[in-house]
């Protein structure tokens, strides 16, 4: 009997862990889709606030921005408290934040709703593999990972196309309005299933400080930005390059968000799939493909059905990138998650700031050609940075 409760016991929590990370899995999603939605509204948003395209694709850059610095805070100001706590606050700040773009009367609105998801963001993604890596055993945290990121595989399938059509029907606004109830619900299921997560230990900078003096970290970190920032130079004005220079309409652009999404699956399963065991390769691939791609579509740009075609492949490109880069970090710093994932969002959002200002300029100052290009050059310095990924890899001893 004692052996049978115990079993009974164990399978409770085993589901009770799982829940928790699928409810992750939905934050995910609504971070992704609010932190990205933007892109697909990018002309609507524009013309409603009296903006140009590239001061509206600043609205990512500017969630990037306070991402940065709420990634670097977090562990070290959240201190003792309970994790749970902590997440619960980051989703109910996206609550206030979509609730603020819903109803955002002019650009000033719009930029403080974005700051306010920016902290989200960054405390948020600062805890989130930490907190995966506590709720389920070692040998399952890539397939967790796998699992949280199907939010994002979701978000980038359904969001974009979603928000383009909406957009056309609804307004900018209401697409944003349709979300709050959404991540209302959120927080309260995470508020269920979220177990106690107690802080192992308070984090000071000096913490950060040391796992960055780590040489393959360091690098490591270098090549994350150049990879981010390469992805989002070209995607946050991909709605810009389609309507030029591909010729589309509304539909048309909606059902090419829809490809670069769907096929998004794909990337999540092969990333979850082949990260612990070719998580080299995986970061060799992704900057690579990206990079090649992005020149096809400067190179085909007007030829419809091989855009779908090279945005599939982009796509799937773009989910594995993050699930590699977090696969290698918790496989490079499992004696220092939190400080670690702390640093691995903080390049990430400066990335994507870096990505969304950079593209955002060179768009309105010299044209669209010149904003895949830098995609292009970022996303190659970040396959030089990995190399061969010897330099990558964990020390012996660490």
């Amino acid at each position: 009997m004692t052996t049978q409760l115990a079993v009974t016991e164990e399978t409770r929590q085993t589901a009770n862990a799982w829940g928790a990370v699928a409810s992750m899995s939905l934050c995910v999603a609504l971070l992704i889709a609010s932190e990205f939605m933007p892109v697909s509204l990018l002309t609507p948003i524009a013309d409603g606030l009296g903006a140009t395209e590239g001061q509206a694709g600043q609205a990512v850059s500017v969630s990037g921005l306070f991402a940065v610095v709420a990634s670097l805070l977090m562990t070290t100001a959240a201190g003792r408290l309970d994790r749970r706590h902590v997440l619960l606050v980051m989703t109910a700040l996206m609550v206030l934040s979509l609730t603020l773009m819903a109803a955002a009367p002019n650009f000033a609105v719009l930029m403080l709703s974005r700051a306010i998801l920016g902290i989200c963001i960054g405390g948020f993604w600062a805890l989130g593999t930490a907190v995966v890596m506590r709720l389920v055993p070692p040998q399952e945290v890539s397939r967790a990972l796998a699992v949280m990121f199907t939010g994002q595989a979701a978000a980038a399938a359904f969001a974009a196309p979603i928000g383009s059509y909406l957009g056309d029907v609804i307004g900018w606004r209401g697409v944003f309005g349709l979300m709050v109830p959404v991540a209302a619900v959120n927080l309260l299921w995470q508020w269920w299933v979220l177990p106690s997560l107690p802080a192992n230990e308070r984090l000071s900078f000096n913490d950060l400080r040391k796992i960055l003096q780590r040489p393959h970290f360091a690098r490591g970190m270098v090549a994350v930005i150049c990879a981010f920032a390469g992805a989002f130079a070209m995607f946050s004005y991909l709605r810009p390059f389609l309507e030029t220079v591909t010729g589309t309409d509304v539909p048309t652009l909606t059902r090419l968000f829809l490809v670069l999404g769907v096929v998004g699956f794909l990337g999540t399963w092969a990333g979850g799939r082949f990260a612990n065991t070719h998580i080299v390769r995986l970061l060799q691939l992704t900057p690579a493909v990206m990079a090649i791609v992005t020149l096809g579509l400067l190179a085909f740009g007007s030829q419809l059905f091989v855009v779908a075609g090279l945005l599939a492949v982009w796509g799937a490109m773009n989910t594995a990138l993050p699930i590699s880069w977090m696969a290698w970090l918790s496989q490079t710093a499992d004696d220092a998650p939190e400080a670690a994932g702390s640093l691995m969002v903080a390049a990430i959002q400066a990335a994507i700031l870096l990505g969304a200002a950079l593209g955002g300029v060179l768009l309105d100052y010299t044209g669209i050609t010149a904003t895949f290009i830098a995609s292009v050059v970022l996303s190659g310095l970040a396959l030089l940075l990995v190399g061969s990924g010897k330099q990558l890899l964990k020390p012996q001893g660490i």
